[in-house]
């Protein structure tokens, strides 16, 4: 376990300050008119991640086992979100692309004159 109490040592301030930057730059994107919309989203994931890092220093700290698990808890959380939201957006990519090729598709047809 030595050997596990040190792995997470060295990745739980990476963790965190994913977490936090990830919070502070839903924050950010709150400001802007559509990121109000979508803000919410960077700041859950940031604080999920800030959460398994606390859990990561509680474990170290105290060896419990609990922790560990809740440490894992929130970064599988994390990962699940991460991986709906890239399945998600290459969806939406999909989808424009598709209506740009339709519309670039329909212009030929028109007969404009500049």
């Amino acid at each position: 376990m030595d050997a596990l109490a040190e792995k997470l040592r060295s990745m739980k301030g990476w963790i965190k300050f994913i977490g936090i930057t990830s919070i502070v730059g839903g924050a950010l994107y709150a400001l802007t008119i559509v990121g109000i919309l979508l803000a919410w989203l960077p700041i859950w994931m940031g604080v999920v991640l800030y959460q398994a890092g606390e859990r990561a220093d509680r474990y170290i700290a105290e060896k419990d086992e609990k922790a560990l698990v809740e440490f894992m808890g929130k970064l599988n959380t994390y990962f699940t979100i991460l991986g709906i939201v890239i399945l998600v957006s290459i969806a939406l990519t999909v989808i424009a692309v598709l209506i740009a090729i339709m519309v670039g598709l329909s212009l030929p047809h028109y007969n404009f004159h500049w």
